[in-house]
């Protein structure tokens, strides 16, 4: 591998390439992390669709598939953040990321024990926020990416994050990456690593049904839209009828009640209580700045994701996605991917300073 593909990132979290696979609910489950893992990255298992056992149960399954460095992504506002933290603990997961940003003093508790905090950020004044913090690296996910998204494109908002964060830790770039050329670019702008995940989505180790795959493979540049119906906050999603219908203001007088539904259904699978699920929607109304049917239609979330990536009912379900998805036709494994990525980065780079190019310097 050339070796400056080999970053400060690597070294920090200790895997063979510059690349995180991120930790999408519902999708970034044990086969997928381990597989990501194995061929090099660091991948992410998403726990905030799990409840406390199943996420036990899956660092478990993770273990028992590799050997490699792993991640948990947390919700620092859930109502049992302490028991996660300390489930981690105890298992040596290597890294917890993180949607939002931890409070001082989870991030102490993990760092007594030797866990790397990552949380991700959206822009330059959260990056000086964390590193006040103590934060080991940064994910800056740029306006492309898919979920939750800001509205500034990654190639202004890398390079103020890089600017601000001034080499104190390395920073990962999130937002519309799938190929070597963009993991060259992002190195380019003076970040560490990429994150990418609609791409690993799009994998053969990805658990997503493959009909479901089929739609996003077939979806063009232009096929997603940045909306507020489905949860209150902007959230990239593929266009369906479903979103149409939300976006069009048509399912208005629907939409709470049948989040209410939705949310009633989240409590049973992940047997939180209604206090809990309070307790967690408050927190994320105040971090947020969200209304309280904001607050109602994001506990909404969970169950439309849940629909359209695990049951394959994208009638009544919703669709994360990036916008690379327009540039993605096919399912390798996560090993082919990665290797390919290796590949084509290394060639990028040969290519910038190839024998006889203009760009060479000369005695």
């Amino acid at each position: 591998m050339n070796p400056r593909l080999h970053t400060s990132f690597c070294d920090l979290v200790g895997v063979r390439t510059p690349i995180v696979q991120t930790g999408m609910g519902w999708v970034a489950g044990p086969s997928l992390v381990s597989a990501s893992a194995n061929a090099g990255a660091l991948g992410i298992l998403a726990s905030a669709t799990m409840d406390f056992t199943q996420l036990r149960e899956s660092v478990a399954e993770v273990k028992s598939r590799t050997d490699k460095p792993f991640g948990v992504n947390l919700r620092a506002d859930s109502a049992d953040v302490g028991d996660r933290i300390k489930l981690l603990i105890d298992e040596n997961v290597r890294v917890a990321s993180f949607a939002q940003a931890p409070k001082q003093k989870l991030i102490d508790q993990l760092h007594d024990a030797g866990v790397l905090v990552i949380p991700s950020i959206g822009a330059k004044r959260h990056a000086e926020k964390v590193l006040e913090w103590g934060v080991d690296a940064v994910l800056v996910q740029g306006g492309e990416g898919g979920g939750h998204t800001g509205s500034v494109p990654t190639s202004i908002l890398l390079p103020q994050v890089v600017d601000a964060v001034q080499g104190r830790v390395p920073v990962i770039a999130a937002g519309g990456f799938k190929d070597g050329r963009g993991l060259v670019a992002a190195l380019a702008w003076g970040a560490d690593a990429i994150a990418m995940g609609t791409r690993f989505l799009l994998t053969s180790d990805s658990s997503v049904p493959d009909s479901v795959k089929q739609i996003y493979l077939g979806k063009a540049v232009t096929d997603t839209v940045v909306s507020t119906r489905v949860d209150g906050v902007p959230h990239r999603v593929l266009r369906t009828e479903l979103v149409d219908e939300l976006e069009s203001g048509s399912g208005k007088f629907t939409a709470l009640p049948k989040a209410l539904i939705n949310a009633q259904k989240f409590k049973g699978m992940t047997g939180l209580s209604y206090k809990q699920m309070w307790d967690e929607g408050n927190a994320m109304r105040k971090a947020m700045d969200l209304s309280p049917v904001q607050m109602i239609m994001a506990a909404n979330t969970p169950m439309l994701l849940k629909a359209g990536l695990v049951d394959g009912n994208t009638e009544s379900g919703v669709l994360a996605s990036g916008q690379v998805v327009g540039v993605i036709d096919d399912l390798p494994t996560c090993q082919e991917l990665i290797d390919r990525i290796m590949d084509e980065a290394d060639q990028a780079l040969r290519g910038l300073v190839a024998e006889g190019s203009p760009h060479e310097e000369t005695a």
